[in-house]
């Protein structure tokens, strides 16, 4: 069960994204157009879609391929989100003029390169929480400032692990390289999902009757039917049936696991978030530069200061490793799963180099007021982090729904 920084002060309850205006995100531009090049910025309002359907409505209307039009990061359907995409060779007044359902263009410059996922400093947002217990605001205010002393725990969180919370595990099995438990996990748990069809399905599968799975198995579900149909010409290729699934999903499955083992190291080390020791590796905030901690007395203002803050591990197989009783925990925790850092060197693309990534990051601009009955909680993050990081340490209550990075897809 998930630990509390602020465990000290009583939660609020609510809930969150009852209607798309209660989760408003504004992307922090990393930079500003210049007006010149070959590329078109858009700041765009996207409201109750993802970006990748936003991005597939602007590829549409303006005839420009879909993986040409660039983007700083990736934004949840739920909610009303405000971020900037780059789009090659149209002219601004064109995406001016563009009526979208779903999207609503508030600004359009030029710029001389492709906008890059992670080209911003972070997010804004503007949350509105719902049926909040009574004493709520003073509780919100506490947490508050527990969080902008001591820093915001940087979890990734359910959100990053799929609808049947089982995407880390997948990743778990490729890196084993044990096939049949990456189709077992993938294809799902019956009692981990609430439609009755796709509950028959998996227990089809279960049961070992492929062919009734295969027809069981709505058409949206174009990964496990495609899986099942490979399946079904040899029922023991596991790994010939799970290379039909996409690199790209793959990626996710082992970012999944990856952060899965980030929120292991980071559970045990809440109690001394704001510390630094010596062996960690260290994070600037300033710069992102990682450098290992000799002696932990010369850097405590430093931490003290926010400048600096120990990292937690994104596993890799050329990742910063730390020393002392940090590399022991990591390298615990990595045993545990019988794996190596060199475990990572897959093939090709599928390659995971790993990272460092801080333990905790900086509130910014936090404020919390009523109205009309409701908390409305407005603050800033780095990019890369959860806003669900937040409102989990407020609300302290299940029903917090997933979010990611402004309330964005994992």
């Amino acid at each position: 069960m998930q630990r509390y920084l602020t465990a000290e002060v009583p939660g609020t309850g609510g809930a969150i994204k009852g209607s798309p205006d209660d989760f408003l995100v504004e992307e922090i531009a990393a930079y500003q157009p210049s007006g010149q090049g070959e590329h078109c910025y858009a700041q765009i309002e996207k409201r109750g879609i993802a970006t990748l359907e936003a991005l597939r409505r602007l590829s549409k209307a303006l005839g420009v391929q879909e993986r040409d039009i660039g983007y700083a990061g990736m934004k949840d359907a739920i909610g009303v989100t405000r971020q900037t995409v780059s789009i090659p060779r149209v002219a601004p007044q064109a995406v001016l003029a563009l009526q979208i359902p779903g999207v609503t263009v508030l600004g359009a410059q030029l710029h001389g390169n492709k906008l890059r996922l992670g080209h911003l400093k972070g997010n804004r947002f503007r949350i509105r929480v719902r049926d909040a217990a009574p004493g709520a605001l003073a509780s919100a205010e506490a947490t508050l400032a527990i969080l902008e002393r001591r820093g915001v725990p940087n979890r990734f969180g359910a959100q990053r692990y799929g609808v049947q919370g089982n995407s880390h595990r997948i990743g778990a099995a490729m890196l084993r390289r044990d096939f049949q438990e990456a189709v077992d996990t993938l294809i799902g748990d019956p009692s981990a999902v609430n439609d009755e069809r796709w509950r028959q399905a998996i227990e089809a599968y279960r049961r070992g009757e492929l062919a009734e799975s295969l027809a069981l198995f709505p058409g949206h579900f174009r990964v496990e039917r495609e899986l099942l149909g490979r399946l079904a010409q040899r029922p023991d290729a596991f790994e010939k049936a799970f290379n039909t699934v996409q690199p790209r999903l793959k990626r996710l499955y082992l970012s999944a696991f990856q952060s899965s083992l980030f929120d292991q190291v980071l559970e045990r080390r809440l109690d001394s978030l704001e510390e630094v020791a010596v062996g960690d590796i260290a994070f600037k905030h300033e710069n992102g530069a990682c450098f290992l901690v000799a002696d932990a007395a010369a850097e405590a203002a430093r931490a003290a200061a926010f400048e600096i803050s120990s990292t937690g591990p994104m596993f890799g197989c050329t990742m910063m490793e730390p020393s002392g009783v940090q590399g022991e925990l990591e390298r615990g925790v990595l045993a545990a799963q019988r794996l190596t850092p060199e475990s990572f060197n897959l093939a090709g693309a599928l390659r995971m180099e790993g990272e460092r990534r801080p333990l905790r990051v900086p509130l910014r601009d936090a404020s919390v007021q009523e109205e009309d009955g409701d908390l409305i909680v407005a603050f800033s993050l780095p990019r890369g982090s959860y806003a669900t990081c937040v409102l989990d340490e407020i609300m302290k209550s299940k029903a917090t729904p997933p979010g990611g990075e402004g309330g964005m897809e994992p």
